[in-house]
């Protein structure tokens, strides 16, 4: 078997243009050597039923033999305060904070703020590992003393938390439930005698959610994440007795006129930033790494607002997860400046070698080459769907999942892949994915290894993808290739460049600026082609500081793997509401006829043309189809060319009126299962055996100033374009749409 993870990698950016710079981030904990050479990725499915792998050699400079070490992946979220804090070298002081543990009796400490040295020497708040609070104090002469709650604490139940140190030798701890009915109560107080005037420690920052442990390559290393959520921590120069410390966390908006209030960080400010808020005199302003949640509810959220913008003082927490990871902080190893003349398209870098056991190392780092911004170079753009690749990146969602068998019908096939990261969950999952602590993953970014955006990765979106450009070359057709990312940021301007846009098998995350775009493409007399199936489905948010970063929430509806908790709908980047664009109003039919109604993982069908494909004006469409002929009774995902997720018309939801449903599919059978938006209640006569609803739809109609939409509404159709030497009607049909919409005649009669 081929080894495709002894070395890992990303880049930076993930898309660039000719005469732009990419850097590459290698490491292996196993080879020292590696051989490395960009390829240009005209189809990434090793499949041999199909077109095979298809891989163009570029002759960069950077190919050629290359040292590779080992960097080693840190997962765990945290904020960190600079290490100088006005903090007496001998000096009475007190913590407090509310606190919400997911994961209290996790078998590990979990550290809540600490301020210690590389030797140990300091102060920390934590829970241990039989889930009880604890507060040790280390001196430099090595001593240390500490107090423990009697109590655990309660899995998601918000708690007070005070801890306090005084020089005299005394130190003490509580704890104190905020909803201590129906058995809920677990309030405990405990104190304990300590070293007398501890020296602190001056070369050390303060962390919440981590314990520092010193520094690599200029980033902090930190250990005994928490999981869970933190709110409103303060700190104090002074022994106060926890009602005081008490009265500085409830107090939302501390006055810096008390001249022992060392710090009083404040959550709810820059909830869109990885900046942490210090309100306090000497603003002790901090920073956050792997980005935790941010816009969630806090301990004093009583349900009268639904959004951080409505009330931010009742989300003034951060929810830390022990494996969030957002960036690798690898160090570059080499990098590529783009050659002028180098074609648009998907591009990886590969690097191939022997492992540790001699066997053959093929590895891939994915990235794309745009077209120039500003200067299309062919008429035709098909669309990189970076924000669904990252929504799905490293998915270990086959694996979780208890349905997986049942939904395929069948026995999983695991690749090596899937192997890998059910092993290294420290290159971060997607968000299908959950926590530890059982909350959903709701970032996702490039800066870090994806393991499924690359050839010979899981067959699904980026792999799918690239059978739609083994096409396009196959058929002579020249194109560029546009990102998500980049039609977030210019718009209907980049779109406006091409007489015609593809949108490939699974476009399903879309923020408002790129539903905007496309809309606006679409009025203008642009023509769009979606050769895919689920699209348009998902309201996300790009990071506005962080390239490729994206935030997905999942709220009460839709097809979803976890759920938000109450509250917690809409995005810390922006502030937008979350969920579905169909719960936005502005569901997929709106924008391309079609829009998700099913998934259909057990066979795909076949479609069979309808009596709008004789009207005269879409004649075009099936130039040497016949009436009767089945339409994709092949296809490389389940036999046919409708399968996996499939959508339809429907005038309900903003199918234009003028629509030609020219093709459909409706003999899904009892695999094909409707979405949960798609029925109110549950009974037998939900699935596609039975259900007419249960479809997917060939559509066409034109749009203002001779534009035009053709949309298959199959995930499954592109993996049907090759078969039989791609001779055959899913193939033909899809050639005569382009062609057609490469003519600038305008559509017109309707």
């Amino acid at each position: 078997m081929v080894d495709t993870n002894s070395v890992l990698g990303y880049a930076t950016p993930i898309v660039a243009s000719p005469g732009e710079r990419i850097r590459f981030h290698l490491s292996s904990a196993t080879m020292a050597e590696v051989g490395v050479e960009v390829v240009r990725v005209r189809c990434g499915d090793p499949d041999p039923a199909g077109p095979g792998l298809k891989l163009r050699s570029m002759g960069s400079a950077v190919d050629g033999r290359r040292p590779v070490r080992h960097q080693p992946l840190r997962p765990g979220s945290f904020a960190i305060v600079g290490d100088r804090l006005p903090l007496p070298a001998q000096s009475s002081f007190s913590f407090g904070c509310f606190l919400w543990p997911t994961m209290p009796a996790k078998g590990a400490v979990q550290t809540i703020a600490a301020r210690v040295d590389r030797a140990g020497t300091g102060w920390r708040l934590e829970i241990a590992a039989d889930g009880r609070l604890r507060f040790a104090i280390t001196g430099a002469d090595g001593r240390t003393a500490s107090a423990t709650a009697p109590r655990p604490l309660l899995e998601r139940e918000w708690v007070f938390v005070a801890a306090r140190y005084d020089e005299g030798g005394m130190l003490s701890l509580e704890q104190a439930s905020l909803d201590p009915q129906g058995g809920r109560d677990c309030s405990a107080a405990m104190a304990g005698s300590a070293p007398a005037g501890v020296l602190w420690p001056d070369a050390a920052p303060l962390v919440f959610a981590a314990r520092w442990t010193g520094e690599e390559a200029g980033r902090p290393v930190t250990a005994d994440h928490y999981n869970g959520k933190i709110d409103r921590p303060r700190l104090h120069a002074s022994a106060l007795e926890s009602a005081h410390i008490r009265a500085l966390c409830d107090n939302l908006d501390p006055r810096p006129g008390d001249p022992g209030l060392i710090g009083a960080w404040d959550f709810a400010h820059g909830i869109g930033t990885d900046r942490v808020h210090d309100r306090a005199a000497s603003r002790l302003d901090g920073q956050l790494f792997n980005q935790p949640a941010r816009g969630v509810t806090g301990a004093n959220w009583d349900g009268s607002a639904m959004s951080w913008q409505a009330r931010p003082a009742h989300y003034g927490a951060i929810h830390f997860h022990d494996d969030d990871m957002a960036d690798a902080g690898w160090e570059p190893d080499f990098a590529l400046d783009v050659p002028a003349d180098w074609p648009s398209g998907f591009y990886a870098l590969r690097l191939t070698g022997e492992n540790a056991e001699g066997a053959p190392v093929d590895s891939f780092v994915g990235f794309f080459v745009r077209a120039p911004l500003g200067r299309a170079r062919a008429p035709v753009a098909f669309v990189a769907s970076t924000a669904t690749f990252l929504a799905y990146a490293n998915s270990a969602l086959r694996l979780d999942q208890v349905h997986a068998e049942s939904m395929l019908e069948g026995l999983m096939q695991l690749s090596a892949d899937d192997c890998y990261i059910a092993e290294h969950r420290e290159v971060g999952l997607s968000t299908y994915d959950t926590h530890a602590d059982g909350s959903g993953w709701i970032y996702s970014t490039a800066r870090r290894p994806i393991l499924s955006m690359r050839p010979r990765a899981n067959s699904f979106n980026y792999v799918n993808d690239t059978h739609v450009l083994d096409w396009l070359e196959e058929k002579g057709f020249d194109y560029d290739v546009i990102a998500d990312d980049d039609i977030h940021r210019q718009g209907a301007a980049l779109l406006g460049q091409y007489r015609c846009v593809i949108t490939g098998t699974h476009p399903e995350y879309y923020s408002r600026e790129m539903w905007d775009a496309f809309d606006a493409y679409q009025r203008g007399g642009g023509r769009h082609i979606y050769l895919g199936g689920n699209g348009f489905y998902w309201r996300i948010s790009w990071n506005p500081a962080m390239d490729s970063a994206i935030e997905v929430r999942r709220d009460v509806t839709g097809v979803r793997t976890w759920e938000g908790e109450p509250g917690e709908a809409y995005h810390s980047y922006t502030g937008e509401f979350a969920g579905l664009w169909r719960t936005n109003g502005r569901a997929p039919q709106r924008l391309v006829g079609v829009g998700f109604d099913a998934q259909v993982f057990d066979r795909s069908s076949w479609y069979r043309r309808l009596p709008e494909s004789h009207d005269p004006r879409v004649a075009f469409l099936f130039e040497g189809i016949g009436a009767d002929e089945r339409i994709g009774d092949f296809g490389l995902r389940n036999g046919g060319a409708a399968g996996l997720e499939i959508d339809r018309a429907e005038a309900t939801l903003g199918s234009p009126p003028h629509l030609l449903r020219v093709a459909t599919a409706d003999r899904i059978g009892y695999g094909g299962l409707p979405t949960p938006e798609e029925f109110r209640t549950a009974h037998r006569g939900l699935d596609g055996e039975q259900n007419g609803n249960v479809r997917a739809d060939m559509v066409f109609f034109p749009t203002a100033r001779g534009g035009a939409v053709f949309a298959t509404g199959s995930i499954a159709w592109a993996c049907a374009l090759s078969p039989r030497g791609y001779d055959n009607n899913v193939s033909r049909i899809t050639e005569n749409v382009l062609r057609r919409f490469l003519d600038p005649a305008p559509f017109e009669g309707f």
